[in-house]
């Protein structure tokens, strides 16, 4: 498969014509924007700590959510919950191509409160809707901003915000009462966060919570939708790209974060987030 570097579209393609920019324009604080063309890559289980809101321009998009696979197409809008698990594929032999916004939490929070009567945490019961308008303003942000025209940018950004939680949002369930299983769960989490560097094996890790190991796989699947090991690769990824938003070398990073070396973390951040670190580092310092 072909190189996935960090240009603009219409820039070179690789040989399998995939490209993908991922960056952040630093006129609009709280967003992150991935525009790229997929065919063979494949973006395994993984969550994130802010909204996801797709729109494909070309090409078919299989999403992979807890309830199913969707196929998303030109004119529909794919809206992603924080820290929902999800994967994505090409849904076509053609792959696909998309601009997608990475809003923060905050940045939601403060469309809903301001444009909506969503009281409480804003959050989509549907992932995918059909919405060719609001597919389109996803596009016109890119746009305004790979066009440094910080203004349009910002106003389009919160209008296709405001339309999409007016349309779509409501106030996210209350989650229910944690099991004697999603207590264990969410400990289990809690110690892996914390020795992420330096994981225990997950007999080590059962003991350690006074349960067994298949107890343990169930519950954290269960809870979160991916067994421990996925979860912490996906975690480490999570905390590598902080790391290099604050100027640390992929090296580093890797190390930090409990990779074994450079190339392993090129491996699961290219998988997870669509370019590699290294050109992901290039952008926040552009």
């Amino acid at each position: 498969m072909g190189s996935r570097t960090a240009r603009a579209p219409g820039g070179d393609a690789g040989a399998d014509g995939e490209w993908a920019r991922h960056w952040r324009y630093t006129s609009l604080p709280g967003l992150d924007l991935l525009r790229a063309r997929y065919v063979g890559h494949t973006f395994p289980a993984h969550a994130h700590d802010g909204y996801v809101f797709g729109a494909v321009t070309a090409g078919v998009e299989a999403v992979g959510m807890p309830g199913g696979t969707l196929l998303a197409g030109p004119g529909t809008v794919t809206m992603i919950n924080p820290e929902v698990p999800h994967t994505a594929r090409a849904g076509a032999a053609e792959g696909w191509a998309y601009a997608t916004l990475y809003p923060s939490a905050a940045l939601v929070a403060e469309v809903a409160a301001e444009t909506t009567a969503i009281r409480g945490t804003a959050g989509f019961g549907e992932t995918l809707v059909d919405d060719p308008g609001g597919s389109r303003l996803i596009a016109e942000v890119h746009r305004a901003a790979e066009e440094d025209d910080p203004l349009a940018a910002d106003s389009v950004l919160r209008v296709v915000l405001a339309r999409l939680l007016r349309r779509h949002g409501a106030r996210l369930g209350e989650r229910a009462v944690a099991s004697a299983g999603g207590r264990t769960a969410a400990r289990a989490r809690a110690l892996l966060d914390e020795r992420m560097a330096a994981p225990p094996t997950l007999e080590a890790l059962a003991a350690e919570l006074g349960t067994s190991p298949f107890a343990l796989l169930r519950a954290f699947k269960a809870a979160y939708g991916t067994p421990p090991h996925r979860w912490l690769t996906d975690a480490r990824v999570r905390r590598a790209r902080r790391l290099l938003d604050q100027g640390l070398r992929p090296a580093e990073a890797a190390v930090a974060v409990g990779f074994t070396d450079q190339p392993h973390l090129n491996r699961h951040f290219t998988r997870i987030v669509g370019v590699p670190p290294g050109a992901y580092r290039r952008e926040r310092a552009g």
